[in-house]
């Protein structure tokens, strides 16, 4: 999840002319502060000296513990509320819910609505489109989204080959893991 924030912060630094890409490289833009508060935050982590850092490089650093950002400043906001499960358990058994806000039906209608940028990254980390046939979701899978900006191309590309190297580190120790157990067990 953080590793895609991370993409769509980026994609929308270059829009609010906090930064640029040149090739794979984030050069940031001198001109000053954002207007929203966590964009500003990234654009204050952008490096500031040549060589500037590569989008992947940026995406790991940035996107290091970025979901917790985002969910603390939701919180901070009054867009998430408690709710119990259920009424017969009412101790311990509640759960996070998005409050309904405009900014909330925003995102569902963005995310309805099958702009390629935001399916990208829904897809990059496994959030797919339930009313979809499973074929045409395979298909979202395999083919890269028709987006005209090479920038916004090269985050995306970026932000998918991140995901899939933390999946793989993650079987890898996986793997590591069950095979150290079953040495101390003997098998």
């Amino acid at each position: 999840m953080s590793l895609a924030l991370a993409g769509g912060e980026l994609i929308d630094l270059p829009n609010a002319r906090a930064a640029r890409l040149d090739g794979d490289r984030v050069v940031p833009d001198r001109s000053g502060a954002v207007d929203d508060h966590l964009l500003n935050e990234a654009s204050a982590a952008l490096a500031r000296q040549a060589p500037y850092e590569s989008v992947e490089d940026w995406l790991w650093r940035r996107g290091r513990g970025l979901a917790a950002v985002y969910l603390t400043a939701l919180k901070s906001q009054g867009e998430i509320t408690w709710r119990r499960r259920s009424r017969w358990a009412p101790f311990g058994s509640s759960r996070a819910v998005l409050t309904d806000t405009p900014a909330l039906r925003s995102a569902r209608e963005r995310r309805t609505s099958d702009e390629p940028v935001l399916a990208s990254l829904g897809t990059a980390i496994g959030i797919h489109d339930q009313e979809r046939p499973q074929d045409q979701r395979d298909q979202r899978l395999e083919s890269p989204p028709d987006v005209a900006d090479e920038a916004v191309e090269t985050v995306l590309a970026t932000v998918h080959n991140a995901v899939r190297d933390l999946e793989a580190e993650r079987q890898r120790r996986s793997i590591e893991d069950a095979a150290f157990d079953n040495i101390w067990r003997g098998q």
